[in-house]
Order: C-alpha cells, then structure tokens, then sequence
C-alpha cells in the first residue's frame, strides 16, 4: 500500500480543499486515480486513515528495532512506511539494564550478609531483648 499523503506531499490531517488541490495537481496518472478513489470519498478515506495509521506505526517500531527494508526494496512503494533506523536506547534495553542494576544490588547485598553474620545474629538478640524487656515490663 502506498503512502498516498506523503506522495501527495500532505498531511494526513488536511482538509478536503487541500486534498483537492493536491489530487489536482499531481502528474501521475496512476497515483491520482488511486487518490481521487480513496481520499474523496468519506468512508473510505476513515477505512485508509486506519490503515494508515497502523502501519505508521509499525514504521516506527521498524525503525526503533534498526529494520530497514533491502536495496531492491528501497524507493518503492513498499518502502512508504519505512523510517530510517533509530538507534536511540529502546524501552527494552531500558528495562533491561534496569534488571541487571537490580541484580547487582542484591548480589551486593548477599555478599555483605554472608561477610558480616555476627551483625545480623546482634540485631536478632537485640530485638529479642527488647521484646522480652517490653513484656516483662508491662509495656507490651
């Protein structure tokens, strides 16, 4: 399916008269039947914008992933859709260097435990204590 906005260099927002003017305009035959058929007519351009925008869509997670479509493919009409490569960090590297953090953390903080059991068994007489004073005296 091709981009007919971007071949009609518009917006997918226009209104009617700049369609129109656009479709009016154009020197391909061929584009400008498809156009005129699609655009002009109400429920199939709402049935179009859908697509459109479904396939937008995955223009941009094409293009977040680093996808590109092959020389032969590229200026074609299946090319449309298609962004150039994103490289910024996606949401998945993201969590998952945020997992990894994490990881680290806990296998720190194991580390300090099993270094360090005479803390931990302190803490524990310590509360105990404290309990059994607050029972004794009444307090609990």
């Amino acid at each position: 399916m091709r981009d007919l906005y971007k071949r009609l260099e518009i917006e997918p927002s226009a209104d009617d008269a700049s369609i129109g003017a656009a479709i009016e305009a154009c020197d391909n035959s061929a584009l400008k039947a498809d156009a005129a058929a699609v655009l002009r007519v109400g429920a199939r351009r709402e049935a179009y914008d859908g697509l459109h925008g479904m396939l937008s869509e995955l223009g941009r997670l094409r293009a977040r992933l680093g996808l590109t479509h092959g020389a032969y493919w590229r200026g074609d009409v299946a090319n449309d859709f298609s962004l150039a490569p994103d490289l910024a960090q996606s949401r998945h590297d993201e969590l998952i260097a945020k997992l990894d953090a994490a990881m680290a953390a806990q296998a720190t903080l194991r580390h300090q435990r099993r270094r360090m059991p005479w803390l931990l068994a302190g803490v524990t007489a310590l509360g105990g204590a404290a309990f059994a004073l607050g029972w004794i005296s009444g307090g609990l």
